[in-house]
């Protein structure tokens, strides 16, 4: 079957496994598991926030959050403090060695995006980034 006979969710799917697979090893490499380049993407982008913002911000449930939080706190990601408005929310932030990780990782996908957009024009890929936005917050997305 040709590729512009496929439906556009097989295209995307296959396209984000390719794209899981060659950036997993670079996880490892830096010191992160599964989900935490979006709470780092998500710190970077913020400064700090609330868990429960970050948890909303990164599409996943606040338990999971906290687990996520607690390990990278434990390798000096992100640190965490309570709330001045509210004793039982706590902010987190980014520390130095999570925002030195951040920008190693965020170089990384850099490498993986010029790959995998090889031969496109800066219009096209300024269209496609569009293109893929829009139909994020079509699906009630919110971007950060």
């Amino acid at each position: 079957m040709e590729p512009n006979e496929q439906s556009i969710h097989t295209l995307l799917m296959r396209t984000a496994h390719k794209q899981r697979n060659y950036l997993r090893p670079y996880l490892s490499e830096v010191g992160l598991s599964t989900g935490q380049p979006k709470v780092l993407r998500c710190l970077n982008a913020c400064g700090s926030c609330s868990q429960r913002k970050l948890a909303d911000a990164c599409e996943v449930d606040p338990s999971a959050i906290c687990r996520m939080l607690d390990s990278m706190e434990r390798e000096g990601l992100v640190q965490r403090q309570p709330s001045p408005e509210s004793r039982r929310e706590g902010i987190v932030r980014l520390t130095e060695r999570g925002k030195q990780t951040f920008n190693i990782w965020e170089a990384r996908c850099a490498r993986i995006d010029e790959h995998m957009l090889e031969g496109f024009s800066a219009q096209e890929r300024r269209q496609f980034c569009d293109f893929l936005a829009r139909a994020y917050r079509n699906m009630g997305g919110q971007m950060v």
